[in-house]
């Protein structure tokens, strides 16, 4: 499993969207919870100072900590039916049982054919 984790200068960083979650309290106060950092929460009398509390809570959390990217690698898993690909190719029968395969598959798509037809028929006396 390959990990690659990427750090970024502060003065190199790129913009960071949060998703904040606003609820108006039973008091009339406006409260925001940053998604993800329940932890960092602002209080105000109005939505857009509640959002600014939130954003300075993360900010001084910030100075203390940084955020990086993790990218890791999915392991590579071979298929489960690759094991089965190819395990008839040496059975003498088996050109026979495919004959038989689309034999049937033949007569099935007969059978719907005519199943559809008969319908068109229905419809058209209708």
């Amino acid at each position: 499993m390959n990990i690659t984790v990427e750090n970024y200068l502060k003065n190199t960083a790129p913009k960071l969207n949060y998703d904040v979650l606003i609820e108006n309290q039973a008091d009339g106060t406006v409260k925001a919870i940053l998604l993800g950092l329940p932890d960092c929460q602002g209080l105000g009398n109005t939505e857009t100072e509640a959002i600014e509390k939130v954003s300075q809570s993360l900010q001084t959390r910030l100075k203390t900590a940084k955020i990086v990217t993790l990218e890791i690698e999915a392991p590579k898993v071979e298929n489960p039916w690759m094991k089965f690909a190819g395990m008839f190719k040496d059975d003498p029968q088996f050109d026979e049982m495919l004959g038989y395969i689309e034999e049937y598959r033949r007569e099935l798509d007969a059978q719907m054919e005519e199943y559809y037809q008969q319908l068109d028929v229905e419809n058209e006396a209708k």
